[in-house]
């Protein structure tokens, strides 16, 4: 398909006209015209363009890619080298930050929320299309250590848990992906039992402490996996395209 038209579709999907992000959303470097062979990937690191350029793909479909407000401007060492071989290798690279984040069924919150069992996952402000904290319930209530044990299981990575007092049980849950930890103070106060973010500050251990919510730090490329290659498989659906899921290793 025509690389301009794969962008107007994906503008579309993901309502990336309602945001006010950090980056630009959509098509960031142009390369090819027809567009066979997709790459997804969390970010657009150097690591992930080498596979890209290794698998002679069209295009690269991450959440995180370039042009970051308040990143310096100059293209020149780390950022030259990532944008030169995308251009000499006539490789697409489409970003989508926060639209991949809140998607009601392809977003980061969505899919992290069925993957750890929440039942009844919606927002905090449902009427909002850009509300970034998930919520849900669990029924019957689970212990805040088969909450910590499910996100183990499912991310492949341990939690950090903050526990507000001993053997909690747990019925509602709140949750934002990647760096979502400083609305935790939103969570506790929508009287939710417990919050899930990717990143923790050292803030969050006291905020979780006073204002008596569980927290659990669960990694910001763990829970941000799920939506970019939710994504990359809706094309391969509508557009019979080809998809391939690349996961670079990053602890954080």
């Amino acid at each position: 398909m025509n690389n301009l038209v794969l962008e107007k579709h994906l503008n579309s999907l993901l309502s990336s006209h309602l945001f006010k992000d950090y980056c630009p959303n959509g098509l960031q470097v142009e390369g090819k015209s027809e567009v066979t062979r997709i790459m997804t990937g969390v970010t657009a690191c150097q690591a992930l363009i080498d596979r890209a350029v290794e698998a002679q793909v069209d295009a690269l479909l991450v959440h995180h890619g370039f042009f970051w407000k308040g990143e310096p401007e100059p293209i020149r060492g780390m950022k030259f080298r990532r944008i030169k071989a995308l251009i000499d290798n006539g490789i697409n690279l489409y970003a989508y930050h926060l639209p991949v984040d809140v998607h009601p069924s392809l977003g980061n919150n969505a899919r992290l929320g069925k993957l750890l069992g929440v039942q009844e996952v919606t927002t905090l402000e449902p009427e909002n299309p850009c509300a970034l904290i998930g919520t849900g319930h669990f029924t019957p209530p689970i212990s805040a250590k088969t909450l910590a044990q499910r996100i183990e299981s499912a991310l492949a990575r341990q939690p950090l848990h903050i526990a507000s007092e001993p053997d909690k049980l747990i019925t509602t849950l709140g949750w934002c992906t990647g760096g979502g930890q400083d609305f935790i103070e939103q969570a506790a106060n929508a009287n939710l039992d417990a919050f899930i973010s990717g990143e923790i500050s050292e803030r969050t251990t006291h905020s979780a402490r006073e204002l008596g919510i569980d927290y659990f730090a669960a990694g910001h490329h763990a829970t941000e996996r799920y939506g970019i290659k939710a994504l990359g498989e809706h094309l391969v659906k509508e557009y019979g395209v080809s998809v391939q899921f690349v996961d670079i290793d990053n602890p954080v």
